[in-house]
């Protein structure tokens, strides 16, 4: 993570977060926001994303965890950086297996398999290395994220996916839970499926080459930017496969060998 300082005004900070905000809260997209901080300014981005963040705690959110975007090398490719990104987990955001996600949180999502990882260990303090990260988890489990950009058509470079909390939307976990001594994240194989049909796999070193490096490259990021991993947080590591859309009516499952299967339906209707 840079640690320089950016060139950008305060209130190109402050008026790109509040543009991301009235996308989210009339779930209109809105424009790119690189024509307000520039595509590749890190610094810049992430304080706009705080600030977005800040404005939904203050509306009464809760943050439980973390999530990392960016981990596949061929979208790296396509958004010309070398690096991923993070965003941050409200609570709002959870759905359980089987339940049914409404449209209406959502304005053009996409999902995505994933390994996720419930911490039971702070990630603050000391090397924040592999063995450290892995002593830090208390359990894996499958997870389907369901990505989500408030930026119109998706048309986003770096700068715009950073400030967009990394392209959030809401996620689903599964119910078994596994400890690092039961599933090798490295190892495992993820498919997914829409309405029975597959439409991405992958497996584990997909995600940085493992998971779990994933994580140490959280843990080291999310520390500079004075927010460390605390026990209790989910963490949702990186696709190990393609992203897909996904449409009011469909049915998605997502299988992650080692950790069982998660499913959701999308539909029409309201929150409940």
């Amino acid at each position: 993570m840079t640690t320089n300082l950016t060139t950008v005004s305060e209130d190109a900070i402050t008026a790109a977060a509040e543009r991301l905000a009235t996308a989210a809260a009339t779930s209109t997209p809105c424009a790119p926001i690189r024509d307000l901080i520039g595509a590749d300014d890190l610094v810049a981005a992430y304080a706009v994303q705080q600030r977005f963040n800040e404005l939904r705690v203050g509306a009464g959110a809760t943050v439980v965890g973390r999530k990392i975007g960016l981990t596949s090398k061929a979208v790296q490719e396509q958004l010309g950086v070398d690096q991923p990104d993070l965003g941050v987990l409200f609570d709002d955001m959870a759905f359980a297996d089987g339940e049914d996600v409404p449209m209406s949180r959502l304005i053009q999502p996409k999902i995505e398999g994933e390994v996720g990882f419930v911490l039971g260990a702070d990630l603050a303090d000391g090397p924040l290395d592999a063995a450290q990260v892995r002593d830090a988890i208390e359990y894996a489990v499958v997870a389907l994220e369901i990505c989500d950009s408030r930026i119109r058509d998706w048309d986003i470079r770096f700068g715009d996916t950073v400030a967009d909390n990394a392209s959030s939307g809401v996620y689903v976990l599964g119910t078994e839970r596994r400890t690092l001594d039961e599933v090798v994240p490295a190892e495992v194989t993820m498919s997914m499926t829409v309405n029975g049909q597959e439409v991405s796999s992958g497996n584990g070193a997909a995600c940085l080459g493992d998971p779990i490096e994933a994580v140490v490259w959280l843990a080291r990021n999310a520390r500079d930017l004075g927010q460390p991993l605390r026990a209790g947080q989910v963490i949702l590591s990186g696709a190990l496969g393609p992203m897909a859309p996904v449409s009011a009516g469909d049915v998605v499952t997502v299988t992650v060998s080692g950790l069982g299967a998660v499913t959701t339906r999308f539909t029409e209707g309201e929150n409940a």
